[in-house]
């Protein structure tokens, strides 16, 4: 019986190597390649459009309020995670307010404003968190109505803003932002011409906007 078991356990040696040769070899696959992750560079000029609402910053009524809408254009400098930038924009406006004593009525009209600002940022991929300064201006109309006339001059009032916002790529070259901005526009002197001056003082603005902006050239790079 032992000559038996020690021949098979022979047998069963020598036919294991054989029948591993008679295997097929297991097939090569290459390993999948990992698809491209973007990675979003903001540097480079554009051009959107922008539009808001505004209202003034002040203790007592009426208060100037309103809307706006209008272009913008800049351009951005990224190094690292930080960017830099400049930027100009410019809006159609109503932004009003009157009041009315004694049969006379007196109203102050913004028909347009601007401004043109640096930028300071943290790029975090697509999104970018910034705060932003610098000149402010408005174009405003003052009118006085009395017994069926009505007279009105109009004066360019210029002066600063700052704010903050967040700008974020929902397309390769497309950006949409939030911004509140706060400005600040020096006083002017209205019918000076007409012996009857009225003189305004600072007006101040609280201003939110939201914007689309078309970025030229590439800012997305492909990265694996």
């Amino acid at each position: 019986m032992k000559k038996v078991l020690l021949a098979s356990a022979c047998l069963f040696a020598l036919a294991a190597p054989a029948s591993a040769a008679d295997l097929a070899a297991r097939p090569y696959t290459k390993a999948p390649i990992a698809p491209a992750a973007a990675v979003y560079n903001w540097t480079g000029f554009y051009l959107g459009i922008v539009g808001g609402g505004a209202w003034e910053s002040a203790s007592g009524d009426p208060k100037m309020k309103g809307g706006f809408v209008g272009g913008t254009a800049g351009y951005n400098w990224q190094t690292g995670n930080v960017v830099f930038g400049i930027e100009a924009d410019g809006s159609w406006a109503d932004v009003s307010a009157s009041a009315t004593a004694l049969g006379l009525t007196v109203s102050s009209k913004t028909d347009a404003l601007g401004t043109v600002r640096g930028r300071i940022g943290w790029a975090v991929n697509n999104v970018l968190f910034y705060g932003t300064g610098g000149y402010a201006w408005i174009d405003n109309k003052v009118s006085v109505s009395a017994l069926g006339v009505t007279v009105s001059d109009s004066k360019f009032h210029s002066g600063w803003t700052v704010g903050a916002g967040v700008e974020a790529f929902f397309a390769p070259q497309w950006s949409v932002k939030g911004e509140y901005l706060y400005r600040s526009l020096g006083g002017e002197t209205y019918f000076s011409g007409l012996g009857a001056p009225i003189t305004t003082g600072t007006l101040n603005f609280h201003t939110v906007q939201v914007g689309v902006n078309y970025h030229f050239g590439a800012p997305v790079v492909a990265k694996y």
